[in-house]
């Protein structure tokens, strides 16, 4: 990866959803910006939970969410994924993440000097020629937009909520009042800081738990504390809100983990 994408680009790599005739996928709420690439026909996507919302895209793009949705590709699975921290939005892609909070569009639509990438990444014979050509559009962007990146200490905003349980702790932080606080995220992100810290704790139990189940057996009651969760039953409402499953459930779906 390229020093000049590091800060802004959180994950790049290939993806396949398994086989068979539809290759389905549940992606989870998340603190970053992700965009999804099927290697050659277009891919459906609705929320979970919501009849009527599922769409087809060449390329999606979706901002921060606290809702699950599902990931439909029929035949051919494989494609290319990414993720953006929040302040990648705007470095690369030209906007805010608040503009695309709680959607999903077409990379098209959101980057129009992308428009061309899918087809450019099916001519492509190999992953480490997909890596590199995704990597030039990215700097190409970050060329184009990359005065946004730095922005109202929005780095030191971020660090500060994701270091932080309270909202109140990372305002005395920052030096701000909450409502400062509140008004900036709301404005750059599209969640409350709040809703941030939620999606920060429940990614770290999501690390915490695939990297424990990978070694064995993993202890809920272990991960709710050590991801800032009051308890193990607080850990399985969020991740039963969050997600449509319960860690057990999830673990078991994500290939046979277990708890």
């Amino acid at each position: 990866m390229p020093a000049a994408l590091a800060p802004f680009v959180v994950a790049l790599s290939a993806y396949d959803l398994g086989p068979g005739l539809a290759g389905v996928h549940r992606g989870l709420p998340s603190s970053t910006v992700s965009i999804t690439i099927p290697e050659e026909e277009p891919l459906e996507i609705g929320w979970v939970g919501r009849p009527g919302s599922r769409e087809r895209f060449r390329a999606a793009v979706a901002g921060l969410h606290l809702s699950a949705a599902e990931l439909r590709q029929e035949r051919c699975t494989r494609g290319v994924w990414l993720t953006l921290s929040p302040l990648g939005a705007g470095a690369l892609l030209g906007l805010p993440a608040s503009a695309l909070a709680g959607e999903i569009a077409d990379l098209a639509d959101v980057a129009p000097a992308m428009a061309d990438l899918p087809e450019r990444l099916a001519a492509c014979r190999s992953w480490p020629e997909r890596r590199a050509l995704v990597e030039r559009r990215l700097l190409a962007g970050l060329a184009r937009h990359g005065d946004r990146a730095g922005r109202h200490g929005l780095r030191a905003t971020l660090a500060a909520l994701s270091g932080t349980t309270r909202v109140e702790e990372a305002a005395r932080l920052l030096g701000c009042s909450r409502r400062h606080l509140s008004s900036t995220v709301r404005g750059e992100f599209g969640v409350t800081p709040k809703e941030y810290q939620r999606l920060v704790r429940f990614e770290s139990a999501r690390g915490r738990m695939v990297a424990a189940a990978r070694k064995g057996r993993v202890g809920l009651a272990a991960v709710a504390a050590g991801s800032g969760f009051a308890d193990q039953a607080h850990l399985t409402r969020e991740w039963r809100a969050m997600t449509g499953y319960t860690p057990t459930e999830w673990l078991r779906a994500e290939g046979g983990l277990t708890a």
